[in-house]
Formats: structure tokens, C-alpha cells, sequence
């Protein structure tokens, strides 16, 4: 067995060879450390260059954070959008929250993004600071570990009882109606 490591950084740069055991007509899997390949995940680059080789995709059942953070939101699940990482700078990050209401309002369109677990803190205050009391915000944290936590509540009822982000936690963000 072999195993090959994407650089996340570089996501375009296959190693050497590893598409090899697929043209010679071998099963290969595509992991992911979290969540599904290809979603919010560099692998994507590997499924295009096996399209563009003629080799046949099977994707496979897996979980997804992003689609169990929305499953289990309570937000409209017919009309979303996810948009990766926000700005890392909070004057950006707050400028693109503002945008990303809108798009909700305007459409009913949830908006999901995701940041990094030691950047959640900083998130989840920038979050409550730029959206309107009405909006709805959904911290999903932990996604299919026994330590999992999934809350949806106003902006004004976050306010009222904010979120403590101990410890690194993956978490998936949701904002809607």
C-alpha cells in the first residue's frame, strides 16, 4: 500500500506518480483527515486530473462537516453557499459577514464557512458584532466526535449567552434566517 500527501499549500502539485496505479487500471481512495475529499478539501485537484485522464470517479458516502453542520442547523437546506475561509483580518472578516447577511436576507440563501480552530474565538466575536440581532447563527463544533455541539440561536440570544471557545475545536458557521 502507498499512501501520498497533498501539500495544502499547493494543492496543484501532484506528487510524482501518484496517479500511476490508477492507468494501470488499480483501485486507489481518496482521504481526507476531516470531512469528504474534494469538499473544503485540496483532493478536488486529484478528481479533476483522474477526469481529465479518463479514469471513472466513484465518489463514496462519507461524513461531511459542512453537510451535517447544515442538516442540523435549522437553516434553509434547498438554498446555501459556502464560502471556505473569511478573511483572517477582523476589518475584512467584518466587512464580508456584512455581505454574507445581506446575501441571506436578499435570497434566503444560508451562508456557511468554516475557520480555523484556533481562530474561532476571534470568529465568533467578529460575528457578533457585525450581524443584526435577528440574524440567525449556527456554531456547529465537533462534527461526529462524542464531544460534538451543535447550536442555532439569534444574534441577540448569542449575545445574551456567548459560545466559549476552550480548546481548538473544528467548527462550521452558519448564518440565515
Amino acid at each position: 500500500m502507498r499512501f501520498y500527501e497533498l501539500d495544502k499549500h499547493r494543492p496543484s502539485d501532484l506528487p510524482k506518480g501518484a496517479l500511476e496505479p490508477l492507468l494501470q487500471g488499480k483501485d486507489v481512495g481518496l482521504l481526507s483527515e476531516a470531512g469528504c475529499p474534494g469538499v473544503a478539501d485540496p483532493g478536488a485537484v486529484v478528481v479533476r486530473e483522474a477526469h481529465a485522464l479518463g479514469i471513472r470517479v466513484k465518489p463514496l458516502a462519507g461524513p461531511s462537516s459542512l453537510l451535517l453542520a447544515l442538516m442540523a442547523s435549522g437553516l434553509n437546506g434547498q438554498h446555501f453557499a459556502f464560502h471556505g475561509y473569511l478573511p483572517v483580518k477582523s476589518d475584512a472578516r467584518r466587512k464580508k459577514l456584512r455581505a454574507l447577511e445581506r446575501e441571506a436576507q436578499a435570497s434566503g440563501q444560508t451562508q456557511l464557512f468554516i475557520e480555523t480552530p484556533y481562530r474561532n474565538a476571534a470568529m465568533f466575536e467578529d460575528i457578533l458584532r457585525s450581524l443584526a440581532p435577528q440574524t440567525m447563527l449556527c456554531v456547529a463544533l465537533d462534527l461526529s466526535l462524542p464531544s460534538e455541539e451543535i447550536y442555532t440561536r439569534s444574534i441577540a440570544q448569542w449575545q445574551k449567552k456567548p459560545l466559549s471557545f476552550s480548546g481548538k475545536r473544528p467548527a462550521v458557521f452558519l448564518v440565515g434566517l
